[in-house]
């Protein structure tokens, strides 16, 4: 994924700055704690794709009760 691009996005929740970890395939906004996926270079910016992170920005779970559920 392009760096400029990671740069511009926001999250799509609360309006924050996103990080990304370097080689990591997730874009974290840590006021949330959540992580959106980066699939084939395309970051999915949806909340229903978006997994629950912990403080050191590790992916927890899937972030809604029914993802987890289901699976």
């Amino acid at each position: 994924m392009d760096t400029r691009l990671a740069e511009l996005l926001v999250c799509p929740v609360c309006k924050g700055p996103l990080h990304r970890q370097p080689q990591g395939q997730h874009l974290i906004c840590r006021a949330d704690r959540l992580a959106f996926p980066i699939r084939d270079g395309i970051p999915l910016m949806l909340e229903s794709e978006a997994l629950t992170v912990d403080e050191n920005d590790q992916i927890v779970s899937a972030s809604t009760p029914t993802a987890s559920s289901e699976a």
